[in-house]
């Protein structure tokens, strides 16, 4: 019996207690590497307890069994879409963002927040409309807390604006975004806007007034510009190093005084191509874990087979890592999960485990005030994941959201 018991933990399998909602999982702590079950009730953890490390090894076989961590489930502040599903379609429907959600917990994603990025006023309208309905499913609701809004205030210059097309750019409209957020059913947690723009700077004040959260992208803002920004409440930078032209003043550039803004956390796209390594480390050094936050920002055509395909009006290439504009041979998007981001940080900057989950759980969600998840502890969401590490991937086996089995 001891020996079966110390099997399902390592696994990571349930054991069924009292009770219809209440249900046990174990495995490698991610804070401390140390063996706990985690119990759940009613959607909620309960309670943790320490046991010795159990026998590795089949009761009658010599196998190795993988080493099962349990740890935070992965929050995706910016995801464009997945598998073939684009969070900013004018057509997207529940079953559609169900069939990404899906996707999303195989891959260890637990909360997300899908990102809309810039087009004219009536599709902006009409995107959150659609993600409005399709979140009354509470599967859906339970995976998604809110939205992200990149654009479209942002910089209308090439390279700052990034893959955003130029035409639908505008300066910061406040009652446009009132507008936009009545739609959403007040869903719209996330603003990403460039700082210089005319207007930038009562727009953040307005936006941070109302609980939104202000992050600065897609930008060429000054020092005094982007102190100004977070003295109005801007607290977080939408993946510092891209949105950025590849050539800019060496002293004079939007990247120096972001990195040395205290207020300012940082997302960063840890994906392995679109920041370095050395870009990586000098970033992580200078914000530390408290202030860096892990996006995977993938577009819709990740997990989709390598390919042409055309998207935003444009064709793009799909390769297996990341999506470009095959004539400028220039990046064009994301295409791994938040969980490749972590494996890269650790990979890059010898980060813990801990910290890499920290920087793709924990922060995210304490930077959009959402206190019912993020960490493992008594009173918390039980938002869970149980993961081996395996050839440098996390190799998820079981994903939990608010006490349910999703994915396994």
């Amino acid at each position: 019996m001891k020996k079966l018991y110390a099997l399902l933990i390592t696994l990571g399998l349930f054991l069924p207690l009292t009770g219809s909602d209440t249900l046990r999982v174990g495995g490698l702590f991610y804070l401390d590497g140390e063996y706990v079950t985690v119990s759940i009730v009613d959607g909620m953890i309960s309670h943790i307890d320490r046991f010795p490390q159990p026998e590795m090894g089949i009761v009658g076989e010599q196998a190795e069994l993988p080493e099962i961590w349990i740890a935070p489930g992965l929050f995706d502040m910016q995801i464009n879409g997945f598998g073939g599903v684009d969070f900013s379609a004018q057509d997207i429907d529940s079953l559609a963002i169900k069939k990404a959600t899906r996707l999303l917990w195989k891959a260890g994603v637990t909360s997300f927040l899908p990102t809309v990025i810039t087009a004219d006023r009536e599709n902006l309208a009409n995107s959150f409309k659609l993600l409005k309905t399709a979140c009354s499913d509470p599967e859906i609701n339970a995976s998604i807390p809110g939205f992200h809004l990149e654009g479209p205030y942002i910089s209308p210059e090439k390279g700052f604006r990034g893959a955003h097309l130029e035409k639908y750019i505008r300066l910061p409209d406040w009652v446009e975004f009132q507008g936009l957020q009545e739609t959403s059913g007040k869903r719209i947690l996330m603003v990403t806007v460039a700082p210089e723009m005319e207007g930038a700077i009562p727009f953040i004040r307005s936006c941070a007034a109302t609980g939104v959260l202000v992050s600065l992208g897609h930008h060429n803002g000054s020092s005094d510009q982007i102190r100004a920004a977070a003295d109005a409440g801007a607290t977080l930078s939408t993946h510092l190093g891209n949105g950025c032209a590849n050539m800019i003043n060496r002293h004079n550039n939007p990247i120096w005084p972001q990195l040395a803004e205290d207020r300012l956390s940082v997302t960063l796209i840890a994906d392995g191509f679109h920041l370095n390594r050395e870009e990586l480390i000098c970033f992580y050094r200078m914000k530390g874990v408290e202030r860096t936050i892990l996006v995977s920002d993938a577009l819709d055509l990740a997990g989709l087979p390598p390919g042409l395909y055309t998207r935003q009006e444009r064709q793009v290439l799909l390769t297996p890592n990341v999506v470009k504009f095959p004539a400028e041979d220039v990046l064009a998007g994301a295409a791994s999960p938040v969980s490749s981001c972590v494996m890269n940080m650790m990979k890059f900057t010898g980060c813990s485990l801990s910290e890499a989950i920290k920087m793709a759980s924990s922060n995210p969600a304490r930077a959009l005030g959402l206190e019912d998840r993020g960490s493992i502890a008594p009173g918390k969401r039980a938002d869970l994941i149980l993961f081996s590490l395996e050839n440098g991937k996390m190799v998820i086996h079981q994903t939990i959201v608010a006490g349910k089995v999703v994915y396994e």
